[in-house]
Order: C-alpha cells, then sequence, then structure tokens
C-alpha cells in the first residue's frame, strides 16, 4: 500500500525511538522503505514537504499530558499535505502484577490531529504506548523485570498496530479514553504555560560531576550550557531525563530540596506582598491580575533563587545539603531509566 514511510520521532531515554523501530521493523518485512528522522537532529522550521503517498508518522513522548513543545511546534511548522498520518506517544507505563496500568495522552493526539487536517492532512491511527515512565524526578525508578515486561508487551503491542495499518485499516482503540483525556485538559495548558520551566530548573549537577560535558553535548534541545565550569540547566529544556540517565557519573540529580524552598520563599513573600497592597494600595486584587503578577514574581524567584544556588553549590556544605535533600539520590529511590533492546 505504501512505498515510503516517514517516521519522525523525538526520543530522550530510548523509548520513543523502540516504537519508531518497531513499527519500521514490520514494515521493513513487506519491503516498504523506512526512513527514520530524529527532529532533534534535523531543520524544524523548513521541512521537506514528504512525497506524495508516503505515509507520515510521528512518535513522541508524553509531557504534561501533551506532545512536548519540541515536537508539537514541529507539527505546527510542518507544510501542508494530503498524506496518511499516524499518531503514537509514550507514556507512563506501570506494572500491577500482570496488569499494565496505562498513562495519560491528554491533548496530544487531538490537539495535533486538528492541526494536521487544516493542512490538509488525513488522520489513519493513533497508539498510545505504555512504556515505563523514565521520570524519577517524580517517582522512585521501575525495577530491572518491570522494564522487561512492559517492553515485551508493547513491543507485540506496537507489532500487531503496525500491521493493522499497513493492510490498510484505521485504528483509533484509544478514542475511548477521550472523556479522561479531555478532563486533565487544563493541567496540560497549564503545563505548557508555566510547568515545563518550573521543571527546567529543577536539575542540577553535583560535586560527582567531572564537567565531561557529555550531558551538554547530548541534549537533543540544546538546553544545557556551562556556567562557572558546570551544567546550568536553561528554560529551553524539555525534562526529557536524557542527560540524567546517561550522566556517566550519575551526578545528576533533582533539586528537591532547592524546589521546596523556593515554593516557600514564594509563599512568605506572596502573603506579605498581598498584605502590603490590600492595606495600602487596593482593597482587594483582580484574580487575573493578581495570577499574572504572582507567576511573574515566582519566576523571577526561580531564576535568581536557581542562578544562586548554582553559585553557592561551589560550597561543600551546600552541595552536600543539597544532595542529601535530592531523593534521586538516594538507592531506595531506584536507578536511572534507560530503554531496553527486544529482538
Amino acid at each position: 500500500m505504501y512505498k515510503t514511510i516517514k517516521l519522525y520521532y523525538f526520543s530522550g531515554t530510548g523509548n520513543s525511538k523502540n516504537v519508531v523501530d518497531w513499527f519500521a521493523v514490520e514494515s521493513e518485512k513487506r519491503g516498504i522503505v523506512v526512513e527514520k528522522i530524529n527532529i532533534s537532529n534535523t531543520q524544524r522550521r523548513n521541512i521537506e514537504k514528504p512525497n506524495v503517498n508516503d505515509l507520515v508518522i510521528f512518535t513522541s513522548p508524553i509531557h504534561g499530558f501533551n506532545y512536548p513543545p519540541i515536537m508539537f511546534h514541529f507539527i505546527m511548522n510542518f507544510p501542508k499535505g494530503n498524506n496518511d498520518i499516524i499518531l503514537m506517544n509514550t507514556r507512563a507505563g506501570m506494572k500491577v502484577g500482570k496488569f499494565i496500568t496505562p498513562g495519560l495522552t491528554g491533548i496530544a493526539f487531538y490537539l495535533s490531529s486538528v492541526v494536521l487536517m487544516l493542512k490538509g492532512y488525513k488522520i489513519k491511527g493513533f497508539l498510545p504506548v505504555d512504556l515505563p515512565s523514565n521520570w524519577i524526578s517524580i517517582h522512585p525508578g521501575l525495577n530491572d523485570n518491570t522494564i522487561k515486561y512492559l517492553h515485551e508487551k508493547n513491543f507485540i503491542k506496537v507489532k500487531e498496530f503496525a500491521n493493522k495499518i499497513l493492510d490498510g485499516n484505521y485504528y483509533f482503540k484509544c478514542m475511548k479514553e477521550i472523556i479522561q483525556d479531555l478532563l486533565i485538559s487544563p493541567i496540560a495548558i497549564l503545563y505548557y504555560i508555566i510547568g515545563r520551566f518550573v521543571l527546567s530548573k529543577t536539575y542540577y549537577a553535583s560535586d560527582s560531576c567531572n564537567n565531561c560535558g557529555a550531558c551538554i553535548k547530548n541534549c537533543p534541545v540544546n538546553a544545557i550550557r556551562e556556567v562557572s565550569g558546570k551544567p546550568y540547566w536553561t528554560y529551553h529544556c524539555e525534562s526529557c531525563m536524557k542527560c540524567m540517565s546517561n550522566c556517566p557519573e550519575k551526578a545528576i540529580e533533582t533539586g528537591h530540596g532547592f524546589i521546596l524552598t523556593i515554593i516557600f520563599l514564594f509563599s512568605f513573600l506572596s502573603t506579605q506582598v498581598n498584605i502590603i497592597f490590600n492595606q495600602f494600595i487596593f482593597t482587594t486584587f483582580n484574580p487575573i491580575i493578581e495570577f499574572v503578577l504572582g507567576q511573574v514574581v515566582f519566576f523571577i524567584i526561580l531564576t535568581i533563587g536557581y542562578r544562586l544556588f548554582h553559585y553557592l553549590k561551589r560550597f561543600k556544605i551546600i552541595n552536600r545539603i543539597a544532595v542529601y535533600t535530592s531523593l534521586t539520590k538516594y538507592k531506595f529511590w531506584g536507578k536511572r531509566y534507560k530503554a531496553i533492546k527486544i529482538k
């Protein structure tokens, strides 16, 4: 049916890359030419238009119940056409007994579908893939058996999906999740506007860092730079976890203690500012103005605090406090995540 398939993907720790590889294997068995394009290594504005009759597939992890900005912006900039489109994602799968608990796709498929259909494309199918969550900043890492089990089961799932699509079928089984996906859409919007920027300031390099530069060189969105001889995370960070999972010294941690300090400081200052304004300037704040001003103040505190934190880490006592208030440092929290290969 298709002579060529273009698989555009973004992957931090390898889950989405695995899904792309699994789909490609089934395609190549049929003699179909497969082109796998890592969008972090390609031009994301002047994108080459796919050939007529190419099957076009977009695959990415879910960040904040949507495609991460790098993938969503790529889709927004994708040229107009009339090709068939497949949307796939990887999301936080867990395991309870022999049952895989699904993650949440949120608005990723629906928002991207609207954009692509307005450009003239035809959507042929959706596939969410519940591979292991790599977000050890938020929860403990999964054990090896769970990781292997999730890979093996989802390998079969992707294989079956690929063959249905390549046989010319439509596939929208995940549409049964539309109610819960739409219910969490406000969180997806807030994550895009606010949340992702907060998360980008939770990463730091401990004194185990030997300044090898691997995290800076390998960051798929060029979000890490060197400041005062150590890695420094900018607001471009996508929280893909590639740096933390691949650091050879396991030196990259999540600053749980730091971010809690920032939240406490913000809450304290907000309370004092509200008291002053209510007594001497306004009787009450307009809720919208109050929210906007609150976010501005929070990001000012976060930006200054993160830079100060980065500077103070050169002192051993500050570094030790940071390390021992980071859950990712402890063995009980689990090891760094890396996707595995299924043959």
